[in-house]
């Protein structure tokens, strides 16, 4: 096989949760592009039956949309039921859904701390369960991605988030440990750790306008991110060119966490 090639998802299925916007729609997109048939797993089944359509009329694959809650067991095994009738296999999942809520811990109440933690890392472990359990049933030597933080590595300033930053951290190590459990599947578990990215909400949002200018102030590269320059990392995780890639996570954050 030539290298370009390694590169292909021509013919596999890939399920992206929280893809009807932003980081998920860039990334569900990628994959489109480069072959996969698309399951967009979202809350927001308006937005995301959107972003499905859109995916089908331009990139020529299947893409469908499915409301997913990642936080209730029941709806994430329904979504692996889902996608084992409409295309009978699923080789890549991209365990993206998650929420921020900006609060000194002093004053953070047990509902914000939970609902940060359930949907963070809960919901990714329950959307990368369920992938991976489908995956061992089905012989299927697949690829799953959570998504982390450079949060998970830093400590995020001038806004308090110790939520969040607990929650990304988590994802990492419970990234790690899933890859040690199912290498004998030849299941691959890595992660990503996006730096700030300026997706159109957060472009959008009056309340981040002055820590989107202290942010590009501290930043080396002096901008935001864009949701499309994470395309290709997850592509590389997500095809057989990282076939020996398991138990990583590739911070992409334009250098922001090296000092």
């Amino acid at each position: 096989m030539k290298v370009l090639e390694k590169f292909s998802l021509q013919g596999k299925v890939a399920f992206i949760t929280g893809g009807a916007r932003g980081i998920g729609k860039a990334v569900a997109t990628g994959f489109a592009q480069a072959g996969a048939n698309i399951v967009i797993a979202d809350l927001d089944i308006d937005e995301a039956t959107k972003t499905a359509n859109e995916l089908a009329a331009n990139e020529g694959v299947q893409a469908v949309a499915f409301k997913c809650d990642v936080t209730d067991p029941k709806s994430v095994e329904a979504l692996i039921n889902f996608i084992d009738e409409k295309f009978g296999a699923l080789h890549v999942a991209f365990c993206n859904a998650g929420i921020c809520i900006n609060e000194p811990a002093k004053d953070m109440t047990y509902e914000h701390w939970s609902k940060v933690i359930n949907i963070n890392l809960t919901g990714v472990f329950l959307s990368a369960q369920a992938a991976g359990n489908y995956m061992i049933k089905k012989g299927i030597k697949g690829s799953i991605i959570n998504t982390a933080s450079m949060s998970a590595h830093i400590v995020n300033v001038p806004q308090p988030q110790c939520a969040y930053n607990a929650s990304k951290a988590g994802v990492i190590m419970l990234t790690k440990s899933l890859a040690i459990e199912w290498a004998q599947y030849g299941i691959r578990v890595n992660s990503i750790s996006p730096g700030y990215i300026g997706t159109e909400l957060v472009k959008a949002s009056p309340t981040l306008i002055p820590l989107i200018n202290t942010w590009n102030e501290m930043a080396p590269m002096h901008r935001l991110g864009e949701p499309e320059e994470l395309q290709t990392v997850t592509l590389y995780l997500a095809c057989d060119g990282s076939s020996f890639t398991t138990g990583s996570d590739v911070v992409v954050d334009g250098a922001f966490t090296c000092f």
